[in-house]
Parts: C-alpha cells; structure tokens; sequence
C-alpha cells in the first residue's frame, strides 16, 4: 500500500502573514527579486465562514492576499489581515512552537549576502557550513523588515545525501536565469 495522500505531487505554495501588505511586496519584488504575480481581497464574512474555512475569529478581514514566485520554486501568497484578536508583531523565533522561517537558494552564498547588507536588511551570523549529510552546504538567516526569519542557503557542487539520492529534483549547477 502507498504512504501518503493518494495523488499527492509536492508543495504547490506556502502563505504567510505580514503586517504590511505594501511594505512586504516592496520588499519581496525590490530585494528579494520576486515575481509579483497577483492580488486578490478584501475577504470578510457575515456568518461563521471564516472560523469555519481558516479557523480565525468569524468578523477577520482578510485585507488583501498577493501571489509571488521566485524563479522556479515553490510561488507563495502573503495575507494582510484584521482582527480583533489578532497577535501583532513579533514573529515568532524558530524556538517556538509554530516558527517558521523562508528559504531561498543563491548561486553564490556571499554576493547574495551583500546584496541584502546592501539593501539595509540585518543578515545574522556569519555563513555556516554545513557538516554530515549536508555537506557542501552553506546558510545564513535574514531578517525581514516586519521580523520574520528567512534563509539564504547554496550548494553549487551539491549536498553529500544528493550523491545517491533515489530522486533529483533539480541540480544546483545549473546557472540562474
């Protein structure tokens, strides 16, 4: 018998919220180098609709959602949203039950580095270069302006577990578009 969700494919997105809509398209479009593809909202409902479909308090606004994709990955939405029982700023670390972080493959780990330095985003740390099954691997965390946790990550001759990976599903010595 097959494992998993029968005719299940891969990751079609990831969404995710930010407290500026506005600010966090600039920032995915002019710093990050995103595709901004599409914008739908406002969202509200008058009846349990929402506490039914997203599981937030049934008077959420949903303000706006917008769609990106970055080069050939996975697209991803951003929501904007309005509640009375809404949880402001900070995010979450990724100690938290719930934390998250973003990450981006980069060609070259230490021009990307800084082209965001460049940009006034606070990088933490220094590159790390990853050990065992990782290796060939290096990785640094960012800062979006809003606080959430993103990763730059590059291994331009591969990771130690792709040697004999039963599936490649992609190879990162293939030069960006």
């Amino acid at each position: 018998m097959k494992k998993g969700i029968p005719g299940i494919r891969g990751t079609d997105h990831v969404g995710f919220n930010v407290p500026d809509i506005e600010q966090a398209t600039k920032f995915f479009v002019e710093v990050i180098g995103c595709d901004y593809i599409y914008k739908l909202g406002p969202f509200q409902s008058d009846d349990n609709w929402m506490k039914t479909q997203l599981n937030v308090d049934p008077r959420t606004v949903i303000k706006q959602n917008r769609h990106f994709r970055l080069g050939h990955g996975t697209n991803f939405e951003i929501f904007e949203y309005q509640s009375v029982d809404q949880t402001p700023m900070p995010q979450p670390k990724n100690s938290d039950a719930g934390g998250h972080h973003l990450a981006f493959y980069v060609d070259d780990l230490d021009i990307a580095i800084e082209h965001l330095k460049s940009h006034g985003v606070e990088v933490l740390g220094e590159p790390v270069s990853s050990k065992a099954f990782a290796t060939g691997q290096r990785w640094i965390y960012f800062l979006a302006p809003w606080g959430m946790q993103f990763e730059l990550v590059s291994y331009p001759n591969g990771k130690e577990y792709e040697s004999d990976a039963p599936v490649k599903l992609w190879s990162p010595k293939t030069p960006a578009e």
